[in-house]
This record gives structure tokens, C-alpha cells and sequence, in this order.
């Protein structure tokens, strides 16, 4: 085992099957050790699209040892669950900064907010536009005006 991979106890289950669901998992796992969780993300779903996948593709199991999260990767790396070959190791961290708010969009941060939010007559948003296009009007009206006299 590599130095620094002895305390992991999380692996990556990539490639399942659509009907796969976490009982499949845990069931299909738990052969190797105490699974302390079992997290199958899910995907993006649109009600008005049943067909859509329940999930995205993969999952991570969570071990109570470090050594039976080994096993399961040793054994079942490579192997068929329900049709499809599936490919296990150790979790990895996400790449790239991670955000404090989870999922969450950035803007939905309140000190984004404060650091970047401007009112909204400066920002160019309706406030401002209607205020150039009331002008505009005005000026055509003058035109409109200065056209009729003449």
C-alpha cells in the first residue's frame, strides 16, 4: 500500500449499471469489511424526463478500517456488478478549490455578496436602463417638438 494511503477508508465504485441502487452497493461490499456508509450520487433529475439515470455512474463506500477498504478495491476492482464492469479504488479529493457553501452557488454566499454586489442604477440592471430610455424619450419629445414648430 502507498505511504499516505494507509488511513484511507472511502472507496470510488465507477461504471454501475442504471438499476444499480445503494442496497446493490452495500450488499455487493459489505462481503469485505463494516461499511460505515454507502453515498451513490444522484443525478440531475427533470420530472417531465423519466428515462433519465437515478444517478450518476458512481458511488463511494466508506469503511471502518483502512484494510477492508483495500480488500474490496483488491477484489473487486475490474469485476462485473449487474452486466457492467466496474472500477474501484481509493477516493480521491475533488480537484480544484473547494467552495465553503458545498453545493451551493457562489453568489448565494453572503460575503460574495457584500464584496461584490452594487446597487442597481450603478450596475447598468433595469433601474438604469429605464432611467436612459426615459431620457431618450424625453429628447425625442423635444425633437418631436422643435419639428412641429417649425
Amino acid at each position: 500500500m502507498e505511504e499516505g494511503t494507509k488511513t484511507k477508508k472511502t472507496v470510488f465504485v465507477g461504471g454501475i449499471a442504471d438499476d444499480v441502487d445503494e442496497g446493490v452497493i452495500y450488499e455487493s461490499f459489505s462481503t469485505f469489511g463494516d461499511i460505515l456508509e454507502v453515498q451513490l450520487p444522484s443525478a440531475a433529475t427533470n420530472p417531465n424526463q423519466q428515462t433519465e439515470a437515478k444517478h450518476r455512474g458512481f458511488a463511494f463506500v466508506t469503511y471502518s478500517s483502512s484494510a477492508d477498504a483495500q480488500d474490496a478495491i483488491d477484489n473487486m476492482d475490474l469485476n462485473e456488478l449487474r452486466g457492467k464492469v466496474i472500477k474501484v479504488n481509493l477516493a480521491r479529493p475533488m480537484k480544484g478549490p473547494v467552495q465553503p457553501s458545498g453545493n451551493r452557488a457562489i453568489w448565494e454566499s453572503e460575503e460574495w455578496l457584500q464584496h461584490n454586489l452594487k446597487p442597481l442604477a450603478q450596475s447598468g440592471g433595469v433601474q438604469a436602463r429605464t432611467a436612459r430610455q426615459d431620457s431618450n424619450q424625453e429628447e425625442d419629445r423635444d425633437e418631436a417638438g422643435e419639428a412641429m414648430e417649425e
